[in-house]
């Protein structure tokens, strides 16, 4: 944890020295809180009505790419759930247009890179000088920042989180040219190539360290760092080719003077790991107990997570148990951050949403 951190929290603080700065940000530096905070992944998305409207008259890169659209669609789902922090609506990919490599979504395939990465002269043609062609998501976050200025009626204000992906998922968009089950062209630059890949991880780092500065000088109070894709690797291949550069990537992000929350899907194994790249935050699946979890990326530590996002669409005493099982799970410490163990999905029902942050606000005060 960063001093430049704490130092930009005390900055926040009220009469009240329990709630000096944002419930969130205090429960991301592991201080300690009056209940638990909550947001939720994907809390903007295809299972909301207000989004899909919103979609009928633009593509998902025209929101991202258009500061009024992107802030709109992050303010309506903050204020539609009730949650403590909005994240900007952006795609993990988005810094690829000024490394020089285009993409686009394609219906029923997801993001799709025509001309993958798999040489070492291709990884030396990616450009780092044109960070600043990303400014559009800053802009986005000074209009949800400005619009969540004051303090709600609960006397907290609420989080602004920004984001990036993790080097590791994004060479692998870039190497597989889109999704991938095996990751085999991925692993085989990572395995075979010692000039490509450590030099993709060190323009990857560059560049999503300069996008994170944009965001944090625009008002994000937090960078999630995204690794969709780490539950890939093995703890060896993980600790080898991909720890180095997070590890740094998260050093310079908190260097900025706010925290970082770390996640990866079905990471289980990598926990420790995860760790040791010093995020303030790790996420956590909703594959392991969050106590366990905890417990194996460090009791001092705080953990986000870690409800399965499938239980909402279950029935309302099914829904209640888990939640209070997560909350039981952490058991009222310090440094945890009640969320999903993954997105939300289309078809989810928004009433459920609804009811499990205000079932985490009833249940997860703390005394």
């Amino acid at each position: 944890m960063s001093n430049v951190s704490l130092d930009r929290v005390a900055t926040q603080q009220t009469a009240d020295p329990a709630s000096c700065g944002s419930r969130f940000v205090r429960a991301c530096l592991g201080r300690p809180v009056d209940r638990t905070p909550v947001w939720l992944l994907r809390q903007a998305g295809r299972y909301m009505p207000e989004y899909m409207a919103v979609r009928r008259h633009h593509t998902l890169l025209d929101i991202c790419r258009t500061p009024e659209i992107a802030a709109e669609v992050t303010i309506t789902a903050a204020e539609r759930l009730g949650v403590d922090a909005a994240i900007i609506f952006a795609d993990l990919l988005l810094p690829f247009t000024p490394m020089g490599l285009e993409f686009e979504f394609l219906a029923g395939e997801g993001p799709v890179v025509h001309r993958p990465v798999r040489t070492a002269e291709q990884v030396a043609a990616l450009r780092t000088d044109r960070v600043e062609e990303l400014q559009y998501v800053a802009r986005a976050i000074e209009r949800v920042a400005a619009h969540f200025r004051a303090p709600r009626a609960d006397g907290d204000a609420l989080g602004i989180i920004g984001f990036c992906g993790a080097p590791f998922t994004l060479a692998s968009y870039m190497i597989e040219g889109g999704s991938s089950r095996n990751y085999i062209e991925t692993k085989k630059m990572m395995y075979s190539d010692a000039v490509a890949w450590p030099l993709l991880m060190e323009k990857l780092v560059s560049v999503l360290a300069g996008f994170a500065a944009q965001q944090v000088e625009a008002g994000a109070d937090v960078i999630q760092i995204f690794d969709s894709w780490a539950g890939a690797l093995g703890v060896a291949d993980y600790r080898q080719y991909v720890l180095p550069a997070t590890r740094e990537l998260v050093r310079r992000v908190q260097g900025l003077g706010v925290p970082v929350i770390y996640f990866g899907v079905d990471t289980t194994s990598l926990l420790p790991s995860m760790a040791e790249t010093g995020a303030d935050v790790i996420g956590l699946d909703w594959r392991v107990p969050l106590a366990e979890g905890w417990k194996a990326v460090g009791s001092t530590r705080a953990v986000q997570g870690n409800l399965d996002p499938i239980t909402l669409f279950g029935p309302e005493d099914v829904l209640k148990a888990r939640v209070r099982e997560v909350l039981a799970e952490a058991a009222g410490r310090p440094g945890h951050i009640f969320n999903l163990g993954h997105g939300i999905v289309p078809g989810t029902p928004v009433e459920n949403v609804i009811r499990v942050v205000e079932w985490v606000k009833e249940f997860g005060r703390h005394e």
